[in-house]
């Protein structure tokens, strides 16, 4: 089954590039001069890249509720509010899933103390390989949306399967990766972002 790809909002911030490092750096920078700004179409997106939105260029996040993936009841992040979020869209016939499922539940290991909280989005996927695919592999929870509607709400929507979003304490999306990620790529990324006041 081919990746489902998302509709692309008219207008998005453009991005900082350059990996972690890079992140860090936007992190730091008080005044996001020649960084930033509003584009009248989507920024071109490189494959190796972590898309990092500069403090005063971020754009709120919607809010995420949605079925759990054990059919045990309804998920509601607002719960959460104030933690930063990592939301990571996946489906079990998706070989890059597969090979970032042990650096999520890593990085999600070593940062939930620090107020982080991940969430799994399955998508364009069937309950029972899906309930299968995250036996053993994650302990954090995920959601059940096989018709892709949580995607719709992000204004900086994935349009790929795997993509992460990283949502700040404010509630606003950080980063958004549109391919497998690592531990050392997503990690420091995570870790910044607790480090913020």
């Amino acid at each position: 089954m081919p990746p489902r790809t998302f509709p692309r909002t008219a207008r998005l911030a453009r991005p900082v590039r350059g990996g972690w490092r890079a992140w860090l750096g936007a992190l730091l920078v008080a005044a996001p001069t020649g960084l930033v700004g509003c584009a009248s179409s989507p920024p071109t997106l490189r494959d190796n890249k972590i898309n990092v939105y500069a403090v005063g260029e971020r754009a709120s996040a919607p809010v995420l509720r949605g079925e759990r993936l054990d059919g045990t009841g309804t998920l509601d992040l607002t719960a959460h509010t104030g933690d930063v979020i990592v939301v990571n869209f996946w489906a079990s016939w998706c070989a890059p899933c597969r090979t970032e499922a042990d650096d999520l539940e890593q990085t999600y290991q070593a940062t939930r103390d620090d107020g982080v909280t991940f969430l799994g989005i399955d998508t364009n996927d069937q309950r029972d390989a899906a309930k299968a695919f995250v036996r053993g592999r994650f302990t954090y929870p995920s959601v059940f949306d096989p018709a892709g509607r949580l995607a719709l709400g992000f204004s900086v929507p994935p349009t790929a399967i795997p993509s992460t979003i990283i949502i700040d304490r404010q509630g606003r999306i950080a980063a958004v990766v549109r391919r497998a990620i690592l531990r050392s790529e997503l990690e420091p990324a995570v870790a910044a972002l607790a480090a913020e006041p």
